[in-house]
């Protein structure tokens, strides 16, 4: 063989295994690599969306919790309040029965006067379940509503009306 024949030959060869690359790359790699990223951007797409909703799941939970918390908080405060309420009624009777039967026994202990006499001029209610000045049951009431309404203010997140 004549080196002018090597040399075309290696030429033709040369041609070819560079046009073989550069078909490759641009028919075979490129297409490819455009497939497996429209794959990839189609995942990551899935994905945040399911991070998403996953947050807009977490996210709803967590308000329903939130609200849940705060009922709780809510029918606390207003036993607290209607306890208190009752405590002190209760000690507002204990107080006048107190006060009532006193005013018997100081009346009772007197020579001139009878029992029965003291039990009509100073009558002694129950310890328990008395019907209270309406002065001092206003006051309760009043203090007891008062109490509710704060519940109620915090439990819309906002601040309790004045009384």
């Amino acid at each position: 063989m004549q080196p002018d024949a090597v040399l075309k030959l290696s030429l033709a060869a040369g041609v070819l295994l560079a046009g073989a690359g550069v078909g490759y790359y641009f028919g075979i790699f490129l297409p490819a690599q455009a497939i497996h990223e429209t794959l990839d951007q189609g995942t990551r797409h899935q994905a945040d969306k399911a991070d998403r909703s996953g947050d807009l799941e977490r996210a709803q939970r967590a308000e329903a919790q939130r609200r849940e918390a705060a009922q709780q908080r809510y029918e606390g405060c207003l036993a607290t309040a209607n306890l208190t309420y009752q405590d002190r009624w209760a000690s507002g009777c204990r107080a006048q029965n107190q006060r009532q039967q006193a005013a018997y026994d100081d009346c009772a202990d007197d020579l001139f006067s009878t029992r029965a006499g003291c039990a009509r001029k100073y009558p002694v209610e129950p310890e328990r379940g008395c019907a209270l000045p309406m002065q001092i049951s206003g006051r309760l009431v009043a203090d007891r509503d008062a109490a509710r309404a704060q519940c109620l203010g915090e439990l819309q997140g906002g601040v309790a009306p004045a009384g």
